[in-house]
């Protein structure tokens, strides 16, 4: 690594880029030894309004912030949108090192996967990556925790900091983290949305003009829920069918619209208190994810 670079990202005038392990090694050994902390954002690029507030967050607690950008071919299930996710790097680029960032990382294929997609080691998290999305998903999230690993092993962030739209997701990271006994601190970030409540996403470009319009009637349907359980209401699959028909009468087609326990996706009992509604539906091209958090108090559990 030039060490012209590296002398201009401590002085603050250029974000550094990189697109191999052995510079990224050298960049993080060097942050290191100055006793820099780090926050890593792993993201797959096309990057929003929620990608740079946990940007924003992660310069908050940390002295070097790195963001990734990797679409991961072992994520997506056969016939989804790999092919035709959106690749912006540019703009993405521009955007990041407005914000601040002092490191890029943007791999290829070759560096994440050097023994090839087909025999490469595998993560797993049981029970917990086989429910809600992972039931219309089979290996999404044993290809998430694997490019996490992955991130985590050549990164070395104290903090990593993940969007709690993709709750599921988020729940899976830290599970991996804690039985493989990595040492680092995994922070799940409040849904950023947009103004009518649309949950933001890459994903949302797939909308059409008619389609965006419609979209927020996910997010109404779910707080519909979430005021229900707070009343107290405990017939969760009477609660869970309603969103179900309320979204299919909209035009959407949903996968699941759940009610469960928000410390492990576990179902939920009458009288627990902490709740997650969530849910995955089709809308046109775009397969869209949300949910709310409910915190019940006694008297309505």
């Amino acid at each position: 690594m030039n060490s012209l670079l590296l002398h201009e990202s401590e002085a603050g005038v250029r974000m550094l880029t990189v697109h191999d392990l052995p510079d990224l090694r050298e960049i993080i050994r060097h942050w290191k030894r100055q006793g820099n902390s780090i926050a890593l954002v792993p993201t797959m690029g096309n990057l929003h309004g929620a990608h740079l507030s946990l940007l924003a967050r992660a310069r908050e607690i940390a002295d070097r912030t790195v963001v990734s950008i990797f679409v991961n071919p072992i994520q997506f299930g056969k016939g989804e949108d790999y092919e035709r996710y959106p690749s912006t790097l540019a703009e993405d680029s521009r955007k990041l090192s407005a914000n601040g960032l002092d490191l890029l990382f943007a791999p290829d294929l070759t560096q994440l996967y050097p023994g090839g997609l087909d025999v490469d080691t595998r993560i797993t998290v049981p029970e917990l990556s086989d429910i809600l999305c992972g039931r219309f998903r089979p290996g999404h999230f044993s290809g998430v925790a694997t490019v996490v690993s992955k991130l985590f092993v050549n990164v070395e962030p104290d903090v990593a900091l993940f969007g709690e739209k993709d709750y599921q997701q988020l729940l899976v990271i830290e599970r991996m983290v804690k039985d493989l006994c990595i040492p680092v601190r995994v922070m799940g970030m409040p849904i950023v949305r947009e103004a009518d409540g649309l949950a933001m996403s890459s994903r949302n470009a797939y909308l059409s003009r008619e389609e965006r319009a419609l979209a927020p009637v996910i997010y109404r349907t779910l707080q519909d829920a979430a005021g229900r359980l707070l009343r107290g209401e405990d017939n969760f699959p009477r609660v869970e069918s309603d969103g179900m028909w309320a979204l299919q009468q909209a035009g959407l087609r949903p996968e699941y619209f759940s009610v469960r326990r928000s410390a492990d996706l576990g179902a939920p009992r009458p009288d627990d208190r902490r709740l997650s509604v969530l849910t995955a539906a089709w809308l046109g091209k775009a397969r869209l994810i949300d949910n709310v958090q409910v915190e019940r108090s006694a008297s309505s559990g």
